[in-house]
């Protein structure tokens, strides 16, 4: 039997919340920073299935939540694709040749270092209970694409969307090379034993409404199109950050079968706005659970109360912080667990 939160994203409005926290797996944990330590850089670590594996289910032992999200990263695809990837300390990944200087067709593939990642999936769900969920992830074109293209994240992607002006047909070579990656990379993640998968568009929000369209909407439509021929029991979680308004169109036009909903949208917009009895995911402020104070509670049960008339898993809108006490976690674990609709 599929556990709480398979049963939400395939559409069962339960009366209890499944509950996973995106970023649950890493640097606040104790038992995380310890087995870092050891074995030495972030890539290394995404490169040991064992590691990774047992990072992965971390959190798990420590909370019991209700799904295990795959410990990686969302520049496997570009690294895959042939572009070489470092995280530097205090500045994070870098991307390197650049796509606005070298041409994409001077990449050369290394489809191979999607393996190991296949194997960590194999492991994970090798070692969860019927009723634990295991999800995959990768990250959209745009998103991708603006990492492949100025070789690291800025604030406004500046650089990227002005490359997307110059030379549209250019930039559309770069994504459809991500979107057929991507579609191979997830199919991979479900036959290693992801029973969901989300894609996270972390730049979405960085883009003007006709570019959000072209950009954001359709290579996500695509995706999904793909994927869902391969592999049509996938449900698959999108989540474009920083949407606003354009949320519904997003996930009325890509086709998801459930939407993350980052903490800047107000709950009860959304459940008036986005398609009827789509599943949710979201959407309390990180920064909240950080602070952990007197609001967390009341703002947990806003989100609850908010969403209850539709499938809902609930989760922060974005990834949990590295500096966040553990008491803080178990405080809101309980608020999600006791509440009821």
């Amino acid at each position: 039997m599929p556990g709480l939160l398979l049963d939400t994203l395939r559409g069962t409005n339960a009366s209890r919340r499944p509950v996973w926290l995106m970023r649950q797996a890493g640097r606040y944990l104790p038992e995380y920073r310890a087995l870092r330590e050891s074995k030495g850089g972030f890539l290394a670590l995404v490169y040991d299935p064992a590691a990774a594996a047992e990072i992965t289910l971390q959190p798990l032992r420590r909370f019991g939540f209700d799904g295990a999200i795959l410990f990686s990263d969302i520049l496997i695809v570009p690294y895959a694709m042939g572009q070489d990837l470092a995280f530097l300390a205090g500045e994070g990944p870098h991307l390197s040749p650049r796509l606005v200087d070298t041409a994409l067709e001077s990449l050369s593939a290394v489809p191979e270092r999607l393996a190991p990642i296949y194997e960590t999936v194999a492991l994970v769900r090798a070692a969860l209970t019927p009723q634990q969920t295991m999800l995959g992830f990768a990250g959209s074109p745009w998103t991708i694409a603006t990492y492949m293209v100025a070789g690291e994240g800025s604030r406004d992607q500046h650089e990227t969307r002005a490359y997307a002006y110059q030379d549209p047909q250019a930039f559309q070579a770069i994504i459809d090379a991500i979107i057929a990656v991507t579609v191979d990379y997830l199919e991979g993640q479900a036959n290693a034993g992801a029973e969901a998968v989300q894609l996270f568009d972390s730049w979405a929000g960085s883009l003007a409404p006709a570019e959000f369209e072209r950009w954001v909407i359709a290579p996500n439509a695509e995706i999904v199109r793909q994927l869902r021929a391969r592999c049509p029991d996938l449900p698959i979680i999108g989540f474009p950050k920083g949407a606003g308004e354009k949320l519904a169109a997003y996930a009325r036009e890509t086709g998801v079968d459930a939407l993350g909903v980052d903490e800047t949208i107000d709950p009860l917009w959304a459940a008036r706005s986005l398609p009827e009895n789509m599943p949710v995911q979201g959407n309390l402020d990180p920064l909240l659970l950080l602070a952990g104070s007197a609001e967390l509670e009341s703002q947990a049960v806003r989100v609850l109360e908010a969403f209850a008339g539709r499938p809902h898993v609930f989760n922060l809108g974005h990834g949990i912080g590295q500096f966040t006490p553990i008491e803080h976690v178990e405080r809101l674990l309980k608020v999600v667990r006791d509440w009821e609709r």
